[in-house]
Parts: C-alpha cells; structure tokens; sequence
C-alpha cells in the first residue's frame, strides 16, 4: 500500500503547474490505458503573462497506469502571449522554467528560458535528459516583447 501511495505522490508532484489542455489516442489498449499525446500549458513563472503549451507522447499500457513507463523523447512547444507580459524581477540569460519526470527514475522532460536581448524576444527551448543519455530531439519557439517593455536581465 505505501508503494502505491508512494507512486500517486511522485505523480501529482510532477504534475504540479501542469494544466492539462487534451489529449488524443494513438495506440488502443483493450484492458489498460491507451497511448496518448497530451498537450498541457504552463505559465512561465517568472513572466506573466506568457504560456507555454507543451504537446508530448504518453505511454500506455499497465506500465503507464502504474507510472512505470518512460515515455518518448519527442516533445513539442510553442509558447503564447496570453495577457499583458510583466517582470516581477530581472531574469537569467538561461535558466530553466520546467523539469517534469516522464519516466518514474531517470528521464525529464525540460524547458529552458533564454532572452534574446537585442531583440527583446524569450525564447523557449523542450528537451528531454536522462542520467546517462539525453535525446537530440528539441522544439524551440519565441515570445516577442514590445520593445517598450525592455526584459530586464539581471
């Protein structure tokens, strides 16, 4: 029983900040949960007023009721502006903005923030990492900012 309530823990935290947007089938399972590609949006938490949607393939099966399964490396992004964008501090030229488990040890899936200055646009990178190995696979987009709303850098 511990083991099991461990595992919902471990979900629900990394679940954290996530709003899930939907979902669609790619592979049915008769008796277990079919595999999926969910798209979830997360608010940048450092700029307001940006969202970032984030589409990414999620394993089925018993292993992924369990939350056993490593899900896939390939992930999508595209970040919005969906409200007027302010800073409540200066920001890092990088630094991340997510890190969520796709796999139950080793592998996350991550968002990485970067300003592009002279062009006073964000720029937002998804990647997945393993302990070992990561993956190549990547999606970037960009936010633009009215110039006259400088992003401040620390």
């Amino acid at each position: 029983m511990s083991l099991l309530a461990m595992l919902a823990l471990l979900f629900f935290m990394t679940r954290a900040g996530a709003q899930q947007v939907g979902e669609v089938s790619t592979v049915f399972k008769l008796l277990s949960p079919n595999d999926k590609i969910v798209v979830d949006a997360y608010d940048d938490p450092k700029v307001a007023g940006v969202t970032c949607y984030v589409s990414r393939a999620k394993t089925g099966g018993y292993k992924g009721a369990l939350g056993l399964a490593e899900d896939k490396s390939e992930a999508s992004i595209a970040c919005r502006q969906t409200g007027p964008i302010t800073f409540a501090k200066p920001l890092d030229q990088q630094e991340d903005v997510l890190s969520e488990r796709i796999s139950l040890v080793f592998k996350k899936l991550r968002v990485v923030r970067m300003v592009d200055a002279p062009r006073n646009t964000l720029v937002y990178l998804t990647y997945s990492d393993r302990l070992i190995d990561g993956s190549p696979q990547n999606s970037v987009t960009a936010v633009p900012v009215d110039r006259a709303n400088k992003i401040p850098l620390k």
